[in-house]
């Protein structure tokens, strides 16, 4: 009689074992009755950008009524962006947070959650959402080099560090000309001496250099580095010649032009090579050796004597 005891009960032992075992797995294939979208990491209410607002999207795979809110890291409720709404299934919910609080206040800088409630479960999301107001600061910017030699392929690298993560952003008279594609606390970008795909004109060029983060925050003005660019097509040397009447005139060109021309008083003509040979003028005076191509140019004064 034991025997038959112990052999029912190990029996039953089994069977509840396996049931429970088919239940747990049923509950495993169940789906969940929140698919959760595409939700915004980053968020800056202070910047006139695409991030200004944070988006909580998901669907509900049945219709019902959902609340949704925001909680800091403590699972503190910060804000609500949804009370009580009725959510068709299968059609795509989003909600938008500005960083303000439900008291109306500006939430302080810091990582939130979103948080989504049914009737009859609450959603606590992993989503990391970064509330940043903060500018990123412009620790140092140089260029590598004083002097562009504009022309196909050149540039002028400069080296920047930032305080944090961001894309270097680089202006000309106050307008925005370059944006870097990565965004790293330091690095080089690069300038081609152009504005709006055309080559700007030989002279001197102050750039200022700035960082935008991932939360869209921007350098303002006045805190950015200002870095000071030389951009020449011709170089010329020597760029002052003394020479007498009808003498040799001997002047080194340095150019990414193939050919270039030049114009001496009444003469002119085109040249090419490393190396412009001339003679001078036979009338004593003081004339400019302009040498150049394409509405670029540089000067070399000449002084002929007798």
């Amino acid at each position: 009689m034991q025997r038959v005891l112990t052999t029912v009960t190990l029996l039953g032992l089994l069977v509840a074992t396996a049931a429970a075992f088919a239940i747990t797995e049923h509950l495993k294939l169940e789906k969940s009755p929140v698919s959760i979208g595409k939700i915004s990491s980053v968020l800056s209410p202070v910047c006139d950008c695409p991030t200004r607002k944070a988006i909580v999207r998901f669907t509900l795979r049945r219709t019902g009524r959902v609340s949704v809110a925001i909680v800091d890291a403590g699972h503190h409720r910060v804000a609500t962006i949804a009370s009580n709404v009725l959510a068709g299934a299968h059609s795509p919910q989003h909600f938008a947070w500005d960083g303000r609080t439900d008291a109306g206040g500006e939430a302080s800088d810091g990582v939130y959650y979103p948080r989504i409630e049914l009737p009859r479960h609450t959603y606590q999301l992993n989503n990391r959402i970064v509330l940043d107001t903060v500018s990123p600061r412009v620790v140092s910017a140089t260029g590598l080099k004083p002097v562009l030699l504009a022309g196909p392929g050149r540039s002028v690298a400069i080296r920047y560090t930032f305080d944090e993560q961001a894309h270097a952003l680089v202006y000309l008279d106050g307008r925005r000309i370059i944006v870097g594609r990565k965004s790293r606390p330091q690095a080089k970008i690069k300038w081609n001496g152009k504005l709006d795909h055309q080559p700007v004109r030989a002279g001197t060029y102050v750039l200022s250099i700035g960082a935008r983060d991932l939360a869209g925050n921007e350098t303002p003005a006045a805190k950015r580095k200002s870095v000071t660019v030389d951009v020449r097509y011709f170089e010329l040397s020597p760029q002052r010649i003394t020479v007498g009447s009808g003498g040799r005139i001997r002047v080194h060109v340095t150019t990414t032009e193939r050919r270039y021309s030049w114009r001496l008083g009444q003469r002119h003509g085109e040249r090419r090579g490393r190396v412009l040979r001339l003679r001078a003028p036979s009338t004593p005076g003081t004339y400019r050796l302009v040498v150049g191509r394409g509405g670029q140019s540089a000067t070399v004064v000449v002084r002929v004597h007798r």
